[in-house]
């Protein structure tokens, strides 16, 4: 499958340039007593200091006219702030990357259901 965003970052680069530090997208995941934390990060060109502060705005998008309708972060951030009282971050480094980093709440029965079905899955 093909990514527009991986073939953004790519723009410029030549073949070996590609194969050399190819694309990657990485997902980590940690779970806590008090928080889920999802983290995902990429390899790509990173977010300039100019746009950061505007990622999360409705409607904001980078891309041109048609390719990109600027909600899918704003969106995102509204369902992990609102809906889950969790936290949406963005760290980047220009030519390093970009990771986002997800946090929610956990209840702490919640914590100790999931311990205790993997004690028991384990068994």
């Amino acid at each position: 499958m093909r990514s527009p965003c991986l073939e953004e970052s790519n723009q410029g680069r030549s073949f070996a340039q590609i194969k050399a530090n190819p694309n990657q997208i990485t997902v980590k995941t940690q779970l806590s007593e008090s928080q889920a934390v999802i983290r995902i990060q990429d390899n790509g060109i990173g977010i300039t200091d100019a746009v950061k502060p505007k990622i999360f705005e409705h409607l904001f998008t980078t891309k041109g006219v048609g390719q990109g309708t600027g909600l899918g972060l704003a969106i995102a951030r509204q369902i992990v702030v609102q809906k889950h009282s969790g936290t949406l971050e963005v760290n980047s480094t220009l030519g390093q990357g970009t990771e986002f980093v997800i946090s929610i709440p956990v209840k702490d029965i919640a914590v100790k259901d999931i311990q205790a079905t993997i004690c028991v899955d384990a068994a």
